[in-house]
């Protein structure tokens, strides 16, 4: 994989370069060398962790243990300065005590994800989950989940106000629906950023200011001449939100 990611970053026209979500067992040390050092590459790796428990994750057939993914998010956190990480996350897998849950909130507070997709395990067909006998009820593992949400919520507010005073590059994507006012746009690190605009960004890049944090997103100006008249305007009213990443190369 990452020799196809070298012949992209050679390709003329590409400007950035994403990729969907990679299983942290075929995420080697040499792919991650490989990102770090092509210019193309977005800074943005989604891993998906499941669980932060050695006995669920073989339950679960991950083939990897908790120290393995915690070092290869610290590997990726030295080698690609600035790279956001997210991850998904199941609560309640069939057996999951509340050792093995607290296990993952452990884990969940080492690694600082600046995102997550979490969810309460449902049964798929045809799994060897799916018979398996599971005394946790429904209202425990609904609890265990908002605790979760909690403790990412809270990282990932954290992760985004260290962004605030920055300057970045971002892809404008278009108007917010809620608001034809202020242009959604994404930085190379897949972060959303909500910034006022004009008619007739839709798909340019541009250089913006963070100037504001939210959980789920960023406010900004942008910095070249691409700004509206927004009088009136509050940011407090937006709430959009954005979703992982996407198989994209843009030029």
């Amino acid at each position: 994989f990452q020799d196809l990611l070298r012949d992209l970053d050679r390709v003329p026209g590409i400007r950035w370069i994403r990729f969907l979500t990679s299983h942290p067992r075929d995420f080697t040390r040499e792919l991650v060398d490989a990102i770090a050092g092509l210019e193309k590459v977005c800074e943005h790796i989604h891993l998906p962790l499941q669980a932060g428990s050695d006995r669920v994750l073989r339950r679960m057939n991950r083939r990897y243990t908790r120290a393995e993914y915690l070092d290869l998010v610290a590997y990726i956190r030295d080698r690609i300065p600035g790279v956001s990480l997210t991850t998904d996350l199941i609560v309640g897998f069939p057996g999951e005590t509340e050792e093995d849950f607290e296990q993952t909130l452990d884990a969940v507070r080492q690694a600082r994800f600046d995102n997550a997709f979490m969810f309460v395990y449902s049964p798929r067909a045809g799994t060897p989950a799916a018979r398996w006998e599971d005394p946790v009820p429904l209202a425990e593992k609904k609890a265990r989940l908002q605790r979760l949400m909690e403790l990412q919520y809270a990282i990932s507010l954290e992760r985004n106000r260290e962004l605030v005073g920055s300057r970045c590059e971002v892809l404008v994507e278009g108007p917010s629906e809620k608001d034809p006012r202020v242009f959604t746009a994404r930085t190379r690190s897949n972060k959303l950023v909500l910034v006022p605009g004009r008619p007739g960004l839709e798909g340019k890049f541009a250089q913006v200011e963070i100037t504001e944090a939210r959980t789920w997103t960023l406010a900004g100006r942008f910095l070249d001449g691409f700004g509206g008249a927004m009088a009136g305007w509050d940011g407090d009213r937006v709430n959009a939100c954005g979703r992982g990443c996407r198989v994209a190369a843009t030029g």
